[in-house]
């Protein structure tokens, strides 16, 4: 598949980036191509100064590494400017509604990121603002960490239409998002995780309606609660932290429920030899994957954690240019 030739096939039509469940295949292999052929410039020392003179409103409520600084240099590097707006230091964070939030924002910036707790936030952020509305993460999806982790199997994997992923521990936003963005471009995935704490339901039921839909080029997919059943002769092995934001209270039992879900070198034995392992980072070595995987020859995690930058470049710069 040569993605290249996604870039000029038709006008981009999206508004906002809330949900991978809004855009069609063919407008995600736009965004991938376009952070392949932005990687690439970036490489080459060609400047893309797409967004000169623009203005990106970030807002935090959760504490951020790869989101933060890949969104801040990334609207550098394409000619804008970041400002950060931590709930904490807004009136956002004292209550102010998201309608007034969005109408004042909208007067002041070109585009508006954030990264919360709750997805509505972001569609109530995007229903009143005039200006392009980016989900950096909720704790139902995390869609700017799906495209760079496709975009990293197709670096290491070239065409992932009839691949196989297979992810391993919570049902949580990566997990959501992965089901989405495989159903949709003909990816087979695999998640295993415990009874109670499978994907949401509702994007499950969609992603199945993707896979039906695709017809030849559609992608397998299996749920299941044993984690070498879903790694089986899989291209890659995808974990995420057993605990994340917000659930700490839970630490004591979800270390308990997951412990058999630790990716480690008798787990990944079950995946084709040449398999790559994955990772969104921030990781706990010695919990959902051992330091031989994560720090071995098989990890492309740092590349995923690049390709943040490039893939949320291209996101901007389609929706803000």
């Amino acid at each position: 598949m040569d993605l290249y030739y996604y870039l000029g096939k038709a006008p981009f039509k999206q508004k906002h980036l809330l949900t991978l469940q809004d855009y069609t295949a063919d407008e995600i292999r736009q965004v991938l191509s376009l952070a392949l052929r932005l990687k690439d410039h970036q490489q080459k020392g060609i400047d893309r100064r797409m967004l000169a003179g623009k203005t990106l409103a970030m807002i935090f409520a959760k504490s951020s590494t790869r989101t933060r600084v890949s969104f801040d240099v990334g609207i550098h590097q394409l000619g804008g400017y970041g400002l950060m707006l931590p709930t904490s230091q807004s009136q956002m964070g004292r209550g102010e509604p998201p309608v007034d939030t969005a109408n004042v924002l909208s007067r002041y910036v070109d585009g508006i990121m954030i990264r919360t707790y709750h997805q509505h936030e972001v569609e109530a952020l995007a229903k009143h603002s005039s200006v392009p509305v980016i989900n950096g993460l909720t704790d139902l999806v995390h869609p700017c960490q799906a495209l760079a982790d496709i975009m990293t199997l197709y670096e290491k994997k070239g065409d992932p239409r009839g691949l196989k992923l297979a992810y391993c521990g919570d049902g949580n936003n990566v997990a959501n998002s992965l089901l989405t963005i495989c159903s949709k471009l003909g990816i087979d995935i695999a998640i295993a995780c415990p009874h109670g704490y499978e994907p949401n339901a509702a994007i499950l039921r969609s992603a199945y309606q993707n896979a039906m839909t695709a017809g030849r080029s559609g992608s397998h997919i299996v749920i299941t609660d044993d984690p070498m059943e879903a790694v089986k002769d899989a291209d890659a092995v995808y974990t995420d932290v057993f605990t994340s934001m917000g659930q700490e209270d839970e630490n004591d039992t979800r270390q308990k429920v997951f412990a058999p879900y630790q990716v480690n070198h008798d787990l990944m034995e079950h995946a084709k030899d040449d398999a790559i392992f994955m990772h969104d980072l921030p990781a706990h070595r010695g919990e959902e994957v051992t330091a031989e995987i994560i720090d071995g020859e098989q990890s492309v995690i740092y590349d995923q954690a690049e390709n943040r930058l490039h893939a949320q470049k291209a996101v901007m710069a389609l929706l803000m240019a």
